[in-house]
């Protein structure tokens, strides 16, 4: 029994949406775990960086946790008050997420400048060097599953939750050795303090943490304001549509994104002698390859060619 192309479409979205589900909850379930071990470290011994470790971590919970409502909600199907579907529920997701690490960066900021007028001692460093490289194997390992699924299905939830992820990678790693740099420097210079590498440390994860919002910040609102798909997504459309040699030429064309869906438009110019019904398959045969190799609603007008190019279809023109 064969199924149609419809059917395909239908299984391959809800295998990526399931994909999407199973990463999302690994990534709240690791946040879980940091979040706590990393306050409870960090209040142990003092360390303001630690602690400023255990609020970031809790903020890419509470993203992991944004992404997770984003990506269940994304797949619901359009209905009669959302007609383009419920994609940009992502988008919306990773612009919050941006924010919410703004915040969490100038309350790092705040409290560490608060350390540095009036320094604590850090005592066990050592617990905070150890939960520090945990975190940076942790998140590795669940970041790169998120890029990768986030790839696949082009989630922009996702790619978000990765970004939080891996930028917490390189502020652990941060936070780790400025813990080993005043261990060693304490270690040769007895009687003498280093605390101040601490809140430092955390200045410096902070404004990390605000480069990583800013960019995932200019590309959700790309896609809210309906920016176009890449150059080397319209390049290979454009191709799809000139391989057909019954097509004279092509016009208008305009793409869109809402979370990971595609929305693609063009006019498509026939010689003005083919049969309505023979350019109607031709236009279903260039549809279907194009969703074929993209998540995409495609709408097309078709139109007669008078021999003569205008405008934009003149550079895709095949009339001699």
């Amino acid at each position: 029994m064969e199924m149609d192309f419809k059917s395909v479409s239908i299984i391959f979205y809800m295998n990526n949406t399931d994909k999407k589900k199973k990463v999302a909850r690994l990534s709240v379930a690791s946040n879980t775990f940091l979040v706590v071990s990393k306050l409870i470290i960090g209040l142990m011994i003092g360390s303001i960086s630690v602690i400023s470790e255990a609020i970031h971590s809790s903020v890419d919970l509470l993203a992991a946790g944004i992404a997770l409502f984003a990506v269940k909600n994304s797949s619901i199907p359009a209905d009669d008050e959302h007609r383009f579907g419920h994609g940009k529920i992502e988008n919306i997701s990773g612009f919050v997420e941006a924010l919410l690490i703004f915040l969490a960066a100038i309350f790092i900021i705040y409290e560490s400048i608060k350390k540095l007028i009036h320094p604590v001692p850090i005592e066990t460093i050592g617990f905070g060097i150890l939960i520090m490289f945990f975190a940076c194997v942790l998140n590795f390992y669940v970041s790169r599953m998120l890029a990768k699924t986030a790839k696949e299905t082009d989630s922009i939830a996702l790619k978000a939750d990765a970004m939080h992820l891996t930028t917490d990678i390189y502020t652990s790693l941060g936070v780790m050795l400025g813990l080993f740099l005043i261990w060693i420097l304490e270690t040769i210079f007895k009687g003498h303090h280093f605390h101040w590498i601490d809140p430092v440390t955390a200045i410096i994860v902070a404004l990390m943490i605000i480069k990583a919002a800013y960019n995932l910040t200019m590309e959700a609102l790309g896609d809210l304001m309906d920016s176009s798909i890449t150059k080397k997504s319209l390049d290979d459309i454009s191709e799809i549509i000139s391989s057909n040699k019954y097509i004279k030429s092509f016009k208008n064309l305009k793409t869109r994104k809402a979370g990971n869906k595609i929305f693609i438009e063009f006019d498509l110019v026939f010689n003005n002698e083919i049969l309505l019904k023979d350019a109607h398959t031709i236009t279903d045969d260039i549809t279907n390859m194009i969703k074929a190799k993209y998540d995409a609603d495609v709408i097309v007008h078709m139109e007669p060619c008078e021999d003569i190019c205008i405008n934009d279809c003149e550079d895709n023109c095949k009339v001699e």
